[in-house]
């Protein structure tokens, strides 16, 4: 049986299982980058030179978003590039719309909020790729 401290601060946890192991993380209050203040739309300038330093984003078809499709060698691979992304996208508080068969992963990138690309965005993207290799 479990027995609670309540004199600590609540946790949040994030969960992220992958066949055959369980991974959990816990981020203590105030540990996550929280976007209190709501992110701001980046200029089209910036878009276009934030994009140009990414290798294999494109803007999506009729949004205001960016997409790539990730391939690796099995599913496990791509699982593994998930749960890592997950992990980066709460710490951001910021979540990507994706895709998972097999070893594909497909995933487009918007900050819904403020109605298009946002810095969240390429920094989640810029996350991705690194985990990628």
């Amino acid at each position: 049986r479990a027995s609670f401290n309540r004199a600590r601060p609540p946790r949040r946890l994030l969960i992220c299982v992958f066949a055959p192991y369980l991974m959990a993380t816990a981020y203590p209050a105030g540990q996550r980058e929280e976007s209190s203040n709501m992110a701001q739309k980046v200029s089209t300038e910036a878009r276009d030179r934030a994009l140009g330093k990414l290798k294999g984003w494109s803007l999506a078809d009729g949004r205001e978003a960016i997409r790539k499709k990730f391939v690796f060698a099995d599913f496990n691979q791509a699982f593994g590039f998930m749960a890592r992304a997950a992990l980066v996208a709460e710490k951001l508080d910021h979540h990507p719309e994706w895709f998972n068969v097999y070893k594909t992963v497909e995933v487009t990138l918007s900050t819904h909020d403020a109605g298009g690309l946002t810095e969240l965005d390429f920094k989640l993207a810029e996350a991705m790729d690194k985990f990628a290799g």
